[in-house]
């Protein structure tokens, strides 16, 4: 049996930079389970284990168009220190905020003086070129 399209699958991955550097990991943790065609995970992992099989192998690596898109400087924002009130944070902290529209969104904070905060609100992988080594673990159609 292969994967398709609307098929629920359970897969344990290792996510390495070109250089391979490891980024992420399902080792010593239940592997990732979802949907495919869903947009649970980026197009890229999708793409990988379709017409895979249970307990198959595979390595793959995906352009940041199929992974979570360029970096981009605009996204890259300063504002008044006040926005973190009395929180105690560092520069390379991941920072939850909420927007004016209610929405909460992650930054990572990028400099901090006595007036300003400036954070990045691009997501930690974009702008890279992702490596993956998978292995399916279980397909629910």
């Amino acid at each position: 049996m292969q994967v398709k399209k609307g098929d629920k699958v359970s897969v344990h991955y290792t996510g390495l930079f070109e250089d391979g550097q490891e980024f992420d990991s399902s080792k010593g943790r239940d592997p990732i389970t979802f949907e495919v065609g869903s947009g649970q995970v980026v197009i890229g992992f999708e793409e990988a284990v379709l017409e895979m099989k249970e307990g198959e192998k595979k390595e793959v690596s995906f352009s940041l168009e199929k992974g979570y898109g360029e970096y981009k400087k605009e996204l890259i924002k300063e504002f008044s220190r006040s926005v973190l009130g009395d929180y105690q944070t560092s520069v390379g902290q991941v920072v939850q905020l909420n927007t004016p529209e209610g929405q909460v969104v992650s930054a990572t904070i990028k400099e901090i003086t006595d007036d300003a905060v400036t954070f990045d609100f691009n997501h930690p992988l974009a702008g890279k070129t992702l490596c993956f080594k998978l292995e399916l673990i279980n397909i629910e159609k």
